[in-house]
């Protein structure tokens, strides 16, 4: 008689600079390992694709090793795969698939190949059980997308970034400021510091209707501010730096709030009969965002959900649950699975930054 027990499915992440492998069954996660190479790109300012393509290369085959002694299974007790199949830095996410395709086929268990995507925005779906439809805030190093998820494999997106990624103007910010990377964390701590109010950065975009997003300015506006600073006082002092980075975080932060009221207004046409929002991705893990979107929620009646913060960045588990939802729907892979550079969530809307041979960005 056939058991009634969800699958064990192995996920691998490797889209980035954070080696990953993750056992789940059901919204149970057995095992998450993550291994990440910040002293590897420490001396670069950010991450070497080169770098991190070998690195994975290295360190992924340790890693299910360790997520099996986690949880305390046998290789042969897996049930399925699920791999990052892209979108990401190529050498990665070549690594991940290819392990991905040596594991299926020895041991003659179904392939599925994920969108690194689709596991942050799911991600909800393991850690709060969010019923379809829910809108989603996708706030992470490389993306920056609002997305009405309807299905697993339907989202809609209705708006996004059309340049930096909230993640990529918090790194840029720690290296004009002599910060650590990654650059979220390092703002976030010396913003706890310093006056938000001391100086005004721009808002991009919000004298535009829509949902897009533009964080590139608001960069460009804190290296002129930097630069007024050295020339008057001849040099940084602490403090400054602390102001600099309260002020670009709360302007980010209100970009974020006000592009999310006008989503919600959008998703309410769904009519959802348990409106929800999540936010998910590496930026997701900072407090002040977290608690202005808390309260945005509040004053509208809608669920606020965001996952524990090992779960907002890369990780495997989010990617076994992702495909653990396509293994569900009688979706597997064969041995063509192809590593993608470029893979938009919403097929169908225009690609926001532009697209090229090797397809849209977002």
């Amino acid at each position: 008689m056939p058991s009634s027990e969800p699958p064990l499915i192995l996920g691998i992440e490797s889209s980035c600079d954070d080696s990953a492998a993750a056992l789940l069954r059901g919204r149970q996660v057995l095992a998450s390992v993550v291994q990440g190479q910040a002293a590897l790109h420490a001396d670069f300012g950010g991450v070497v694709p080169e770098i991190a393509a070998r690195a994975h290369a290295e360190r992924l085959d340790l890693c299910v090793e360790e997520a099996l002694a986690q949880a305390q299974v046998r290789l042969g007790a897996v049930d399925a795969i699920a791999v990052t199949a892209g979108p990401g830095l190529i050498g990665g996410v070549l690594s991940g698939v290819m392990l991905a395709k040596g594991l299926a086929a020895g041991l003659g268990k179904p392939l599925i190949g994920v969108n690194h995507l689709a596991g942050h925005a799911l991600t909800p779906r393991l850690t709060d059980g969010l019923a379809f439809p829910y809108l989603m805030l996708l706030v992470s190093g490389g993306h920056c997308q609002f997305l009405i998820v309807r299905g697993a494999e339907d989202f809609t997106r209705l708006g996004g970034t059309i340049d930096d990624a909230p993640g990529e103007a918090f790194d840029k910010t720690a290296r004009l400021l002599g910060l650590t990377q990654p650059g979220g964390p390092a703002v976030q701590a010396e913003a706890r510091q310093g006056d938000p109010g001391r100086f005004r950065f721009p808002r991009p975009l919000l004298d535009r209707p829509g949902c897009d997003m533009s964080f590139s300015g608001l960069k460009t506006a804190l290296l002129r501010q930097r630069d007024a600073l050295i020339a008057e006082q001849g040099g940084l002092r602490r403090q400054d730096r602390a102001d600099l980075c309260a002020g670009f975080q709360a302007a980010l932060c209100d970009v974020l709030v006000e592009k999310t009221r006008r989503a919600l207004a959008l998703y309410a046409g769904e009519q959802p009969a348990e409106p929800a929002f999540a936010v998910a991705g590496g930026v997701a893990a900072n407090e002040g965002l977290r608690a202005a979107l808390t309260r945005l929620c509040a004053a509208q009646s809608v669920r606020f959900t965001a996952p524990p913060l090992a779960l907002c960045t890369d990780n495997a588990a989010m990617i076994a649950w992702a495909g653990g939802e396509r293994l569900t729907a009688g979706k597997t892979d064969d041995m063509t699975l192809a590593a993608r550079p470029r893979w938009p969530l919403d097929r169908q809307a225009a690609p926001l930054i532009g697209s090229g041979r090797k397809g849209a960005k977002a």
